[in-house]
């Protein structure tokens, strides 16, 4: 009899051990889903602020075949003064990439903080610190987080839908920085486990970069036939894809920099 109660009151304590975790698990789960969406909420709360300072034009622009592009003026000094980090604006067409872009000190803190530099999963999008912004670099590279609710970069998977490349409007990327505005046209789009190659922002000579380019072209899942060479400076958007163990990369080439004034 005694052997049967101690394992009547094993099996109980189990049970409530089971049960224990269990709670422990859902409370856990449900206090993520609730800073996940207290995180995106601040945080589309500070990009509905930050456009403010920009202002979208339409614009005739005779070098990109006489189509109706638009043409925009960033408040760089108002938003400086809000972080100093600022260094960019980027947008990509048919996805929800239309950010301020910042670059720290390195490629960590802006993945767990805002704009405002306030601890936020989200994080924010954000340029690899290795580049300069000085018009000499040769692959300016571009992070942001793959989120749920589609903020951030979490539209850029769309580039690998048929869809997506079928209409040739999404074809082209602004960049805007404090020195011009800087249009791109993709020339390839593709999924990858992570690794640093895609991300390369220094090159020892043209043959290193014609083998990068070559590389990373023959790996887009479309063809968007566009040339690529050693002359070009190409613009990289990169998020996590699936279970985080994959990249989702975008490439492209600047086509022009130089709006002429109507």
């Amino acid at each position: 009899m005694g052997k049967m109660r101690l394992k009547k009151k094993y099996r109980k304590l189990l049970v409530s051990t089971f049960i224990i975790i269990c709670l422990m698990g859902l409370i856990y789960s449900s206090f993520n889903i609730i800073r996940w969406y207290l995180n995106n909420q601040e945080n589309a709360k500070i990009k509905e602020k930050l456009k403010e300072s920009i202002v979208v034009e339409k614009n005739e622009n005779p070098e990109l075949d006489n189509e109706s592009i638009e043409k925009y003026k960033i408040d760089f000094q108002t938003l400086k003064q809000q972080n100093n980090d600022t260094i960019a604006y980027v947008k990509l067409n048919n996805t929800n990439i239309d950010y301020i872009v910042v670059k720290g000190n390195d490629n960590s803190y802006y993945l767990n903080h805002n704009f405002e530099k306030k601890k936020n999963n989200s994080g924010w999008i954000f340029a690899d610190f290795h580049n300069k912004f000085d018009e000499s670099d040769k692959n300016i590279v571009i992070f942001g987080h793959n989120t749920k609710d589609g903020s951030m970069f979490g539209t850029l998977k769309k580039v690998l839908d048929k869809d997506w490349y079928e209409n040739k409007e999404n074809y082209k990327v602004v960049l805007v920085t404090e020195k011009d505005t800087y249009y791109y046209q993709v020339f390839s789009t593709y999924s990858i486990l992570a690794e640093d190659y895609y991300i390369s922002t220094n090159f020892q000579n043209d043959e290193e970069f014609d083998r990068f380019l070559n590389t990373i072209k023959s790996r887009s899942v479309y063809d968007y036939n566009v040339s690529v060479s050693t002359l070009d400076k190409i613009l990289t958007l990169s998020s996590c894809i699936g279970d985080g163990k994959k990249r989702v990369v975008l490439h492209a080439k600047l086509i022009t920099n130089k709006m002429k004034e109507d």
